[in-house]
């Protein structure tokens, strides 16, 4: 299977996200919350440093439940709004 290749915007929108979550996680270690996420430590390294741009819902669902963030705050949070024309 072919992967399509990401946008700027999505590759943005991911590297926003894994700043959040890296923010979020303060002084936390990385391998606690992807062990209470039920990820990978190397995954979550992937996410909060774009190289998993796109990451899926659950698991996003997954680490916004660990870090005490909601789902509205990290899609505003996250995603670009275009400037009126």
């Amino acid at each position: 299977m072919v992967r399509t290749p990401l946008t700027p915007e999505e590759r943005e929108r991911g590297e926003r996200l894994g700043l959040l979550l890296r923010t979020a996680r303060g002084e936390r270690s990385m391998a606690e919350i992807a062990a209470a996420a039920g990820l990978s430590a190397e995954t979550l390294r992937k996410i909060e440093t774009g190289r998993a741009p796109t990451p899926a819902f659950f698991t996003v669902a997954a680490l916004a439940g660990v870090l005490g963030l909601s789902m509205d705050e990290l899609v505003a949070l996250c995603v670009l709004v275009p400037a009126p024309a």
